[in-house]
């Protein structure tokens, strides 16, 4: 049975793991399923206070925990936008691989030295992290990270805070809770 209002947050690693009844090492309970989905309550140093669907919670080594991203809210689920399909993001991180790896080759053959090679390669940023169908990607043009599934992309983290326009030159944007006040 789900609690009413649980969003799972994480999930366990695909290998499980230990619990706790307490973030005290001496005081074990039984040990989490692998991906099984929990709600993150809060952290104390790297423990993990932990709340399962079934209203169960623990204490776990909240380092190992797997963030789930969550989807932007969106009006539908049309088809690709630009925004949304990851092929633009991946052409441009080909690219500047393809630009770093000829810096390598132009270095290793002696056609560089260290301060042009530091030159040549300065400002390009890429990031990717590939784990079977999930796909983490830096996006240097925004300054984000994003997951993609193969048919979309949602920002999973940004380089800065938010931050707040002096004039956005629209009235400010209501976030509408969709389960209700």
């Amino acid at each position: 049975m789900t609690s009413p209002g649980f969003r799972p947050t994480h999930v366990v690693p695909q290998h499980g793991m230990p619990a706790w009844e307490a973030p005290d090492p001496a005081r074990p309970t039984v040990p989490l399923d692998a991906l099984l989905p929990v709600q993150l309550l809060e952290r104390q140093g790297d423990w993990g206070h932990i709340l399962c669907a079934n209203g169960w919670s623990a204490w776990v080594d909240g380092r190992y925990l797997v963030a789930v991203p969550l989807d932007p809210p969106t009006a539908d689920a049309g088809p690709l936008t630009t925004a949304a399909d990851p092929r633009p993001l991946l052409a441009r991180v080909d690219q500047v691989l393809a630009g770093y790896r000829s810096a390598v080759e132009d270095l290793a053959a002696g056609g560089l030295d260290g301060e042009a090679f530091g030159a040549r390669t300065s400002g390009l940023r890429m990031g990717v992290v590939v784990d079977g169908e999930s796909m983490w990607l830096y996006d240097a043009e925004h300054g984000r990270w994003v997951y993609a599934d193969g048919t979309r992309l949602s920002t999973y983290a940004t380089d800065d805070g938010p931050r707040v326009a002096t004039d956005p030159g629209h009235a400010p944007t209501q976030v509408v809770n969709p389960d209700g006040p």
